[in-house]
């Protein structure tokens, strides 16, 4: 039986997509720091259950025409912190630059490591990817023009998913999904790209530290798994271009680690550039100043073709 006019599909999407927006406008804590106008889908379920930690926000800059490039934000805090608003409040310069500039933004959160360890992470954020990429036509953003933004575990998830995307990693998907997206870019903040390269010492290795969470088990015990979990395993010459951008004072995240990034990806001919910012710590306002923010927005205009 056909649906009435008023009960078309068009118009019971119009119907949930505007429930959306109105409910997501009351919750979100970060969208009176966006540009004026700003249109949110908020709390987005992206893997078909009622889990919080797997739903995706969408942003749409005001006045957008349809089909506009995407940037996906990935939210750090050692695996098991923070949400899909994180980073966000010290970063509010480049994120207004970005809708600005007419980029989509979602951000995603994805489950915590003292919830499920990994794989559980590159599962969900593949599977957010994949959502974004079926979904992109009801929300106005390119699905082949798609980059990732990441910051600190963010950083290691968006460049593991981005690197092991032309690899044939079955266990970085979830069960009942599939992977059809291909990532054009990626902006890493200070995110680890090499386990093995981070081991500490036996006497001064704990299973409480934020990497053994994640894995499981402590990187010394389990170097196959720290090896799989790492980014840097995956570097090919068929990989996007990355910025990739670290303080100098990161005491959380050795600077050096970003730098063994690059040096991968430069020996594999992969486009990149590495910005260490100076006497900038692990996070911050530091990352938002005006010569970094500029240099984000050139690269995504270049690499999204904006």
């Amino acid at each position: 039986m056909k649906l009435p006019h008023l009960l078309s599909k068009s118009f019971i999407l119009f119907l949930i997509l505007s429930s959306q927006i109105a409910f997501s406008q009351a919750t979100n804590r970060m969208l009176p720091s966006f540009p004026k106008n700003t249109k949110l889908y908020g709390n987005i379920p992206y893997a078909n259950d009622t889990l919080k930690k797997h739903q995706l926000d969408i942003y749409i800059p005001a006045n957008a025409k349809g089909n506009i490039p995407l940037v996906i934000w990935v939210h750090g805090g050692a695996w098991m912190l923070n949400d899909k608003y994180a980073d966000m409040s010290y970063m509010k310069k480049t994120i207004s630059a970005i809708l600005d500039n007419g980029f989509a933004l979602a951000s995603i959160d994805y489950r915590f490591s003292t919830q499920a360890i990994f794989p559980a992470q590159i599962q969900d954020c593949n599977q957010a990817v994949e959502f974004l990429y079926q979904h992109a036509s009801e929300y106005g953003f390119n699905k082949d023009q798609m980059a990732l933004m990441g910051f600190s575990a963010g950083g290691h998830l968006a460049s593991l998913l981005a690197l092991s995307q032309n690899k044939e990693m079955h266990s970085f998907i979830a069960p009942q999904s599939k992977k059809s997206f291909t990532i054009k870019a990626v902006v890493d903040f200070y995110g680890p790209a090499d386990f093995l390269a981070m081991v500490k010492p036996v006497n001064e290795s704990t299973e409480k530290d934020a990497v053994s969470i994640l894995l499981g088990a402590s990187p010394i015990v389990r170097p196959d798994l720290a090896k799989i979990a790492s980014p840097a395993n995956y570097v090919d010459e068929n990989d996007p271009p990355f910025l990739i951008i670290h303080g100098e004072k990161d005491a959380s995240v050795p600077p050096a680690q970003s730098l063994l990034l690059s040096s991968w990806l430069t020996l594999s001919d992969v486009k990149n550039e590495v910005i260490i910012v100076k006497d900038a710590p692990h996070y911050g306002e530091m990352f938002d100043e005006p010569s970094i923010k500029d240099k984000i927005i050139s690269f995504l205009k270049q690499e999204l073709k904006k």
